[in-house]
């Protein structure tokens, strides 16, 4: 995938968009105006800070649904996602946890978001929420009569999550692209706020060939210059939280630090590195 189809620049900072708790979650508060004046906020601080998209998440949903969320929450993750495209001119993403991609990509394609996160893909989790199997083949096929062309981005080996079996890191990723059809794959560290090994990102950004790698957890000031030498993209959150601290809003400040911080990574690396091959191909 042309990465340059969605965000205008190589090695795009994706910032998130925690939403507090939705309709049907358990410690929803009866005020979706709260929930929308927030998530305005949010997205205007990651916009102000020079970030090149947005993923919106109803994170604050914990303990989360398994696979498909309440039609509640759908109706106001469309909502909020209509509200922030109208508010930013950024691309937009959208991740229904903790596995509902068929909401999600409904979602994008009803308000044109460019993109989703599907935690699981292919294969199989043990998860906090019991065992989740990747549904590859109903979310293509359900793509594909919507006739939309949100871009698929898919964990490998998912944060808070083990799978069943022991996979090899590059076949889990050659298998997410080439039998699950992922547009772009994510690998994360093992939980929130958790990065992955540069290792890992070179072992995955060289089975990944073309098809690009987004850092998904763990990047912060200190490490986003040295991670993207190995990958095409970052989600970020924790980092970006006032303080640091997760339940927090984004703090515009954080924001820009760090992506000045991404800015200074180096734009290729080797002849023989897959990471520089792919910068290349990518590049505007």
């Amino acid at each position: 995938m042309d990465l340059t189809q969605i965000f205008p620049t190589p090695n795009p900072i994706i910032g998130v968009v925690h939403l507090l708790p939705l309709p049907s979650s358990p410690r929803w508060g009866g005020n979706l105006k709260a929930i929308i004046d927030r998530a305005e906020q949010e997205a205007t601080a990651l916009a102000a800070g020079g970030v090149d998209g947005i993923i919106v998440e109803n994170f604050f949903d914990a303990p989360f649904a398994k696979k498909q969320v309440d039609p509640a929450v759908v109706s106001a993750m469309t909502l909020i996602v209509q509200r922030l495209m109208n508010l930013v001119m950024l691309p937009v993403g959208i991740n229904v946890l903790r596995n509902d991609a068929h909401s999600a990509v409904a979602i994008a394609t009803c308000v044109q978001a460019q993109f989703i996160r599907v935690n699981v893909l292919t294969g199989v989790m043990a998860t906090d929420q019991g065992l989740i199997e990747g549904e590859a083949h109903q979310l293509l096929r359900y793509r594909r009569e919507l006739g939309s062309d949100t871009a698929i981005f898919a964990d490998v080996l998912v944060k808070h999550a083990r799978p069943l079996g022991t996979p090899n890191l590059t076949t889990a990723v050659q298998e997410t692209i080439e039998r699950g059809l992922a547009d772009g794959v994510i690998l994360s560290g093992w939980a929130t706020g958790s990065p992955p090994t540069l290792e890992d990102l070179e072992l995955a950004s060289a089975a990944a060939g073309d098809t690009p790698v987004f850092i998904g957890s763990g990047a912060n000031d200190d490490n986003i210059a040295r991670l993207l030498q190995a990958a095409d993209g970052a989600i970020v959150a924790s980092s970006l939280k006032r303080r640091g601290q997760i339940s927090e809003p984004i703090d515009p400040i954080r924001v820009q630090a760090f992506v000045e911080a991404a800015r200074q990574s180096p734009p290729f690396l080797t002849e023989n590195s897959a990471a520089a091959v792919k910068s290349m191909k990518i590049a505007p």
